[in-house]
């Protein structure tokens, strides 16, 4: 091994602790590259091969009643590859043991074998016979979450009759990776399950005989959706049709779609920050090895080590602290990749996991990381190069400061002489300690666009559930019923109040921009289900007119007063000219609001409605409960108090994790920007800190003007950090907006000063632990050292 080798190694063992420091502030980039890549990457690749294998269809539609004949004409378009037709439709369960009402989607299986398209997985038992009646496939989740196995007996009410079926198998279906209930925003496996049934039991008990209502087809590679769309939508026009559509729109396919969204996002805008700090922190440490090493330098010079050699070794090492980074980086994203891709598996209801090393992702961090080190090593390395011998082996040239304006302000203000110690570092160095404030206002930023989740989340339950849906419960009705059909639900045991509402299925076209959307009609003065504005004030409909919301009216373009075009669906297919009457928020879906009479008008129909929210009275759930479970017309029950309580644990739990992940990230920051910091300020004070002990300063002014510098820059950093965390939360905010939800940008005070509290308690314990180095000063020998 030659000397300069050796003396690499030496100068790493002596810096173990700074480069440590530096090693897991880049950790953090390269675990976060590496666990958004690889969770990305298992989600997409398990998604693509659970659609592949069990033939997910390409597009879907869905009609009132479309007779099987018509198949031969989808068949026929060109461009489909395979098509299947079912029968499609809610069902109330009656549970074994559960007094609450259970909330059912039946799906019909085909006579002749299993399902072409669509293909449920069998995990367990085996497929109903097609001539039995009262057999029946569950979905995994929902028989586990209800206890029900193999040969249990549930009953079901299918359209006013009630039926008794015997579990025969439970499977895993590509079509409900996420499986949400009528009105609900989160999976709940305990109130709402998936049914397959024989094609023959279904259409005799949907009275569907010779006919379907859900349509799935496949397309060939080379095939155009829009093309394959319009003509299904020809044809299942006169039968009731609702407009076909691809697999964006299918709504399992687009939680998952914004979940890899997400990921990819995070990928892209948190190592950045990461590198950024590691490049800086590396500058900091190389350049002060480098002005301490200078005799050194030019010794290795004089016995012959070319400028190359010489800027290499100080390369090299900082190519070994990045080393260090990208093994701990790799290990710990290797980990987390893999167990949270498990979580994520088993949260979505994927039958298996496909996790792939992603080579590229580890050659990508890695090159990353050694760049990013080089970087930060470049400019102290290349000085190194340029420096002759002669001048290496003599003392540096002192640095030169002149007195300013800041120096006269200083001494018209008159601080103790420890303050004015520490304000002129700080003005006399001022790239360093603007840097400095840098890196610790990052990992305020950090904090701060993490917290603001919890805040957001907080706005869109308070804002969603409380202020726009009050209501207890959600009757859901199919086919719908007449408005005056309101009062009977008002009279059934338990209900205080009761609102209905009407959603119709259209098509929003201004100019060349559409969109599909479900129009909500409601009476005005409606208490359960209100609308609001941006300043949380309660919208009524105007008579005539339809409201937006604001991510609706940003995709069409439309501005209150523009007159859109309303393509009803399901119906008549007419198309009326509507005046947008304004602009409402709403964090979930895309809303679109009429006054009942003005729908019904445009629809030449009397009032009705397909959905009652209702008030209830706690003491009569179980009375209520057991009605309903009787009830003809019924197709579901959503208890939005249950909802409500899902939606809060969930969310309660991941924000859990997201704000303990994020403040270790900001304490490595912190630890790392401040405990170099402060190691280095101690270097290069140490003859002055002495000089000041012995000239009579106590060890508590002496370690004020260390510690005083670096909480300082702390104090200094907080403001900047606020202002970097508030950007990059609004730039998270923005990008995880889609047709599913948006979150709002919610930043509270509470939000910053937790965020401080935590970087500046980590910046005062790194501090600490450095200070402790001055009681074990000594005097003499510092003294004796050459400055």
């Amino acid at each position: 091994m030659e000397a300069l080798d050796l003396k690499l190694l030496r100068s790493f063992r002596r810096l173990w602790a700074q480069a440590l420091a530096i090693a897991l502030v880049l950790a953090c980039g390269v675990a976060i590259l590496l666990m958004a890549f690889g969770m990305e990457r298992a989600l997409g690749d398990t998604r693509d091969a659970y659609y592949e294998r069990n033939r997910f269809a390409d597009v879907f539609a869905r009609a009132t009643r479309v007779p099987d004949h018509e198949m031969g004409r989808i068949l026929a378009i060109d461009g489909v590859r395979a098509g299947e037709a079912r029968v499609e439709h809610y069902a109330i369960l009656d549970l074994p043991g559960k007094v609450e009402t259970v909330t059912g989607l039946v799906l019909s299986l085909p006579v002749n074998g299993g399902p072409v398209l669509n293909v449920p997985l069998l995990r367990s038992g085996r497929m109903p016979d097609a001539d039995a009646s009262d057999e029946v496939l569950l979905n995994e989740p929902f028989a586990e979450a209800n206890g029900l196995a193999l040969g249990d007996r549930f009953s079901a009410n299918l359209d006013g009759n009630r039926r008794e079926f015997r579990v025969t198998g439970t499977v895993l279906s590509p079509e409900f990776i996420y499986t949400l209930g009528p009105g609900a925003l989160m999976p709940d496996n305990e109130t709402f399950g998936i049914l397959w049934l024989p094609e023959r039991v279904a259409e005799a008990a949907f009275d569907m005989q010779g006919a379907f209502n859900s349509l799935s087809v496949k397309l060939d590679p080379a095939a155009r959706a829009e093309e394959v769309i319009d003509r299904i939508d020809d044809i299942l026009a006169p039968y009731g049709g609702l407009g076909a559509h691809g697999r964006d729109l299918q709504l399992s396919d687009s939680f998952i779609d914004a979940e890899l969204k997400q990921l990819r996002n995070t990928a892209l805008i948190l190592p950045p920050i990461f590198f950024g700090i590691t490049a800086f922190l590396v500058n900091m440490v190389i350049g002060r090895i480098v002005l301490l090493e200078r005799s050194e330098i030019g010794l290795l010079k004089a016995l012959g080590y070319s400028n190359a050699e010489v800027c290499l070794h100080y390369l090299m090492l900082a190519g070994l602290i990045a080393c260090l980074g990208v093994l701990i980086g790799w290990a710990a994203g290797s980990w987390l990749a893999r167990g949270l891709a498990q979580i994520y598996a088993q949260f979505y209801e994927f039958p298996y996991l496909i996790f792939r090393t992603p080579l590229d992702a580890y050659g990508l961090s890695g090159v990353l990381a050694l760049a990013t080190a080089g970087l930060g090593a470049a400019q102290s390395a290349l000085a190194v190069a340029r420096l002759a011998p002669a001048v290496a082996m003599s003392p540096p040239a002192p640095p030169r400061f002149k007195r300013n304006f800041i120096d006269r302000l200083l001494t018209r203000l008159g601080p103790s002489q420890a303050v004015m110690m520490v304000l002129r570092s700080l003005v006399r160095w001022p790239i360093r300690s603007g840097l400095s404030i840098l890196g610790l206002s990052l990992a305020v930023s950090v904090l701060v666009a993490s917290g603001f989740f919890q805040d957001a989340l907080d706005e869109m339950v308070e804002t969603s559930f409380y202020q726009a849906n009050r209501q207890d419960a959600a009757l859901i009705f199919s086919p719908e019923i007449p408005e005056t059909a309101l009062a009977d639900v008002a009279n059934l045991p338990g209900v205080i109040r009761a609102e209905g509402q009407f959603y119709q299925a259209a098509v929003l076209c201004n100019g060349h921009l559409s969109k599909d959307v479900s129009i909500e009609a409601r009476r005005p003065g409606a208490d359960l289900a209100r609308i609001l504005d941006a300043d949380a004030r309660v919208v009524e409909p105007p008579a005539g007119g339809i409201l937006l919301s604001e991510r609706l009216a940003d995709q069409l373009a439309a501005q209150p007063g523009d007159i859109i075009e309303v393509e009803l669906k399901g119906g008549r297919n007419e198309t009326h000219q509507v005046r947008v009457s304004g602009i409402v928020r709403q964090y979930f879906g895309l809303g679109a609001y009429m006054e009942l009479d003005s729908l019904s008008a445009l629809l030449r129909q009397a009032p009705r409605v397909t959905t009652a929210h209702l008030r209830l009275d706690q003491n009569s759930l179980p009375e209520l409960h057991a009605l309903l479970k009787e009830t003809p017309s019924l197709s579901g029950l959503s208890m939005m108090t249950e909802i409500r309580q899902s939606f809060r644990d969930t969310i309660r739990q991941n924000v859990i994790i997201m704000t303990t992940v994020y403040s270790v990230i900001a304490v490595l920051i912190t630890v790392g920007v401040a405990y170099n910091g402060a190691r280095i300020q101690m270097s290069e004070r140490a003859r002055e800190l002495a000089s000041l002990r012995i000239l009579g300063f106590t060890r508590a002014e002496v370690s004020f003007i260390l510690v005083g510098e670096t909480m300082l820059l702390a104090l200094l950093a907080q403001p900047v950090g606020w202002l970097l965390g508030a950007g990059i939360a609004g730039l998270l905010a923005e990008t995880s907006a889609n047709d599913l939800y948006s979150i709002p940008l919610v930043l509270k005070p509470a939000g910053f000063a937790t965020a401080s509290l935590v970087v500046l308690g980590a910046a005062l314990i790194s501090v600490l632990v450095v200070r402790r180095r001055l009681d074990r000063l000594d005097l003499v020998q510092v003294m004796k050292t050459r400055e």
